[in-house]
């Protein structure tokens, strides 16, 4: 399994803002070039983590994007599915029927308890125990 690009590159963005302090705004176009990504790309990153809840955006000279929570409050699982949705390791975890097998199937509960872990980790993973905030 492998997170989107688009999901990496939220998270990155989300990360920066982080470190930046909670008093502070970036700049979209500052997040894209310091975190090398495509700023068309970023304003579509940026959209969904706002209709997420996760950041705020304001526009004019002050303008600029802020966590719309405390860091503490935002998890790399939040991150990843506002902008992929709902992880599936496989497609039998979120739905034993869409499998032929279905419930004999033998490797559904290692597919659900491999979900369970990660999940589990993403959740209680949040963006503050990465802040490292420069003096």
């Amino acid at each position: 399994m492998q997170i989107t690009r688009q999901a990496d590159y939220a998270i990155r963005a989300v990360l920066y803002i982080t470190q930046m302090g909670e008093a502070q705004r970036a700049a979209t176009s500052q997040i894209a070039q310091e975190q090398r990504i495509p700023p068309s790309f970023l304003a579509k990153i940026i959209s969904q983590l706002s209709i997420a809840g996760l950041l705020q955006t304001s526009r004019g000279a002050r303008g600029g994007v802020t966590l719309a929570r405390p860091a503490g409050e935002i998890t790399l699982l939040d991150v990843v599915e506002a902008i992929d949705g709902p992880i599936a390791l496989n497609e039998c975890v979120l739905n034993k029927d869409a499998c032929g097998f279905g419930s004999e199937c033998p490797l559904r509960s290692l597919w659900c308890d491999a979900q369970d872990d990660l999940v589990t980790r993403l959740r209680n993973t949040n963006f503050a125990q990465f802040a490292v905030q420069s003096a």
